[in-house]
């Protein structure tokens, strides 16, 4: 069987747990890494054993043996990024937010088309066996209806005003860096509110260091969305149905568990994830590409533009614009 090589643009942090788990992957293999810093690819592949290291990027997107390319660079570069692999015709892989606004996510979806190749947002909690697992709860109905739901993301983050996290150039903030989960959740759960309402704490550097929230749903169902990069809170979501009340145990976004609230009955549901818990998304991709979709039959466009009109509604609410 021959092996999936995967191509890395943006050797950070993200990328680095990344790899570590691509090597739990069957049939994967981390084939090369480029950075406009050559000597920073050549130490990420040596770290992760990579066979190449480029130092540009279209350097390895002309690499015939590349089939897939993961991009974590910061949030701002992924649509560029994005185009730029999906002209050489290679699969692409894009860290969330998939990109800075909508009409950039709709041109790369459009390219995705016109180019007949592979794309997907790395919304890897869609993956997760814990997530999965809360779909099914919801889907089935045994609990009832939801009736709300409370999800937070937060870390105390050393303040760096040229660091990802509060450089309004780099896309910084809360909302697109964490608060994208908590959107997302409610998202899967309960679809698109009728409404919502936002506000932020915007901080020296014109980026939302906390932000506050809340969607509104027919039959008086809400869901209350928190996310700060200055204060470290608990990163649980709670979901309460009309006959139990679901913990997503800290934190939600990561492998986790599941604390079942029925009656007088408590169960707690564990996984058993022992890696960081990006290989799952890889293996769906993986698993895409064998079929020779363009599209992810899970994580959709159409649910990469829902997600992405979310942040922009919520932006607009907290006059937020990069």
């Amino acid at each position: 069987m021959n092996k999936t090589k995967w191509g890395i643009i943006g050797p950070g942090k993200i990328a680095g747990k990344f790899c570590t788990d691509l090597k739990e992957v069957k049939d994967a293999e981390l084939y090369a890494v480029a950075s406009r810093n050559h000597q920073k690819a050549i130490e990420f592949a040596k770290t992760h054993n990579a066979t190449k290291a480029y130092g540009s990027y279209e350097e390895m997107l002309k690499d015939k043996d590349v089939d897939v390319v993961y991009i974590a660079t910061p949030h701002v570069f992924h649509h560029e990024h994005t185009l730029l692999s999906l002209s050489y015709k290679k699969a692409v892989l894009c860290e969330k937010p998939f990109a800075i606004n909508k009409s950039q996510v709709e041109e790369m979806i459009a390219a995705a088309k016109k180019e007949n190749v592979f794309l997907m947002e790395a919304m890897w909690t869609q993956f997760l066996p814990h997530f999965e697992a809360l779909m099914e709860i919801v889907a089935s109905k045994k609990y009832g209806e939801i009736n709300d739901i409370k999800a937070d993301f937060g870390f105390s983050a050393e303040f760096n005003e040229s660091g990802r996290l509060f450089n309004k150039a780099l896309g910084g903030g809360s909302l697109l860096d964490i608060g994208i989960y908590p959107v997302f959740l409610a998202l899967s759960l309960l679809g698109q509110p009728s409404t919502l309402s936002a506000k932020a704490s915007i901080g020296k550097t014109e980026v939302d260091e906390e932000c506050d929230i809340t969607f509104e749903y027919p039959k008086k169902v809400t869901a209350l969305l928190h996310s700060t990069v200055i204060n470290n809170t608990p990163t649980t979501a709670e979901i309460e149905f009309e006959k139990a009340s679901i913990i997503v145990n800290t934190r939600f976004h990561e492998p986790s568990s599941l604390i079942i609230i029925s009656g007088k009955e408590e169960t707690v549901k564990e996984f058993g994830v022992e890696t960081n818990g990006y290989n799952f998304e890889a293996t769906h991709v993986q698993e895409m590409l064998k079929q020779g979709r363009i599209e992810s039959d899970k994580m959709t466009f159409e649910k990469s533009l829902q997600l992405i009109d979310l942040l922009d509604k919520v932006r607009a609410e907290i006059k937020l614009e990069y």
